[in-house]
């Protein structure tokens, strides 16, 4: 007896799912359930993954499932514990050892002389102009791009380039800040 065997995308593309109501479950609440699988795991290719498994869980229960009013929460639960046995089968690499191992020539510094740099930085940024402080602030402080600076002050992306680029230039010649070069 041989079993058959798929040689070609154009059977598979035509295969059709015994369970058309799990195909149109799926289509209608893939998008909520995987925002929970990405609540569950740190990354969203792991979730995308968590959520295909617990889903496969769901296909080969579906006759069982009694109520599919309920069927979000069946989901869930599986996507619960699919996650908690991934969590307890992890392998795990940390192993005691007597020394600390430290990163060579990586030295945090004297605290003083970092709140010292940074109280020298803050004086040279408050000798800027209000424009160009509030740009340098927005860019590199918080972390915004230039796009984002430019549309909280209303201004165009290149008028942002340009006012930090002098912003900057003022600061590197701030004697101030001398001893960080």
């Amino acid at each position: 007896m041989t079993t058959p065997v798929c040689t070609s995308a154009s059977n598979a593309a035509t295969r059709v799912l015994p369970y058309p109501s799990f195909t149109s479950y799926v289509k209608a609440r893939q998008p909520v359930l995987l925002r929970t699988a990405r609540s569950l795991t740190a990354n969203p290719s792991d979730a995308e993954d968590l959520l295909q498994t617990a889903l496969a869980k769901t296909y080969v229960a579906w006759e069982r499932i009694e109520d599919h009013r309920a069927l979000d929460g069946y989901v869930r639960r599986a996507l619960l514990n699919t996650r908690t046995s991934q969590w307890r089968k992890r392998k795990v690499d940390e192993f005691a050892c007597e020394e600390l191992p430290e990163p060579e020539g990586v030295t945090a510094g004297d605290p003083a002389d970092q709140q010292a740099l940074h109280d020298a930085m803050w004086r040279a940024i408050t000798k800027l102009p209000a424009r160009q402080r509030a740009m340098v602030v927005l860019r590199y402080y918080e972390d915004l791009s230039e796009a984002q600076t430019a549309e909280v002050l209303g201004v165009s992306v290149g008028t942002v380039k340009s006012a930090v680029s002098r912003a900057l230039g003022k600061l590197r010649e701030d004697p101030e800040l001398e001893p960080v070069r």
